[in-house]
């Protein structure tokens, strides 16, 4: 057993999280905000239900106030193309909040059979995630 690779693997956990993890944590009500780090005309267009819509570009001290720090945001953006999830996560993380970035973004979130609400949205599979 190598602890260099035990500690690896932990840290990926306590800076990523997936779909089904996190659709369970939303189920027993954890203290969890989803962001949308994308544009608001994509959030508008789809995006995972009860998620607050935080565009990365826009992300400042003055529109970040309001945020509790005790909290812990999941950020995600459209997949694993987009890089808008990590950059949310970055800049919340430099402004002193909590952060973890969800695995595949709303595209992965969809794959696994979760719902999704807004303009575009398709109704929710039955797909489970293996995990």
């Amino acid at each position: 057993m190598s602890i260099e690779q035990m500690n690896f693997y932990q840290r990926k956990l306590d800076y990523e999280i997936d779909s089904a993890d996190l659709h369970e944590a939303l189920d027993r009500r954890e203290h969890i905000v989803v962001v949308d780090g994308r544009s608001s005309g994509a959030y508008a267009r789809e995006h995972i239900p009860g998620a607050v819509s935080l565009p990365h570009r826009d992300i400042s001290f003055n529109n970040t106030e309001s945020l509790h720090k005790s909290k812990l945001y999941v950020c995600y953006c459209d997949g694993i193309g987009c890089n808008a999830s990590t950059k949310t996560a970055l800049k919340l993380l430099t402004l002193g909040f909590r952060v973890r970035e969800l695995i595949g973004g709303l595209d992965w979130w969809k794959r696994d059979g979760y719902p999704t609400h807004g303009e575009d949205a398709p109704p929710a599979s039955n797909i489970k995630c293996g995990c």
